[in-house]
């Protein structure tokens, strides 16, 4: 809300250079405000009174702007990379999936390890476990498991997370 907005009868009114100027009216800080040649802003209505702030509102409003870009810069989106095995995997294999999962664990996205599944293998879903067991064990100096090996359909899932 900014000048005549305001309807609060009562409000802390900080200045333009930052320095409290205290409670007052809302007429007698728009009056202020005018005298500046600037925009009264309501910056925390919830407060008890609320506070305004003696600003120019376009330049306010880009710096709120510039404040926001920036923090979208600063955040990781971490991604969940998918890692897919089969039961009858052989050692050198179980090594180059261990290598990739590596690669995007050190890059800070989530890995989730897929043991899959299909005609007859379902059979021997219960002696597969260790396969998901030996990729984890050998992660161990640089990830951690997130959620344990869970049985979903025709698959076995685990995921793995960067160690903190």
């Amino acid at each position: 809300m900014i000048n005549e907005q305001i309807r609060d009868k009562e409000i802390r009114l900080i200045g333009e250079d930052g320095e409290q100027l205290g409670i007052m009216s809302a007429k007698e800080a728009l009056k202020l405000a005018e005298d500046a040649g600037l925009d009264l802003v309501k910056i925390a209505p919830t407060a008890k009174p609320p506070v305004c702030k003696i600003v120019d509102y376009g330049k306010y409003k880009y710096e709120q702007l510039r404040k926001e870009k920036e923090a979208k810069k600063k955040q990781k989106v971490v991604e969940i990379k998918e890692i897919r095995l089969t039961p009858n995997i052989d050692t050198n294999d179980l090594n180059t999936k261990v290598n990739a999962a590596k690669k995007f664990i050190s890059k800070g996205d989530r890995v989730k390890v897929t043991l899959r599944f299909r005609g007859r293998e379902m059979a021997h879903m219960n002696t597969s476990k260790h396969i998901l067991d030996e990729f984890a064990e050998s992660l161990a100096d640089v990830a951690t498991v997130e959620k344990a090996p869970k049985v979903e359909g025709r698959s076995m899932t685990m995921f793995l997370t960067v160690k903190r």
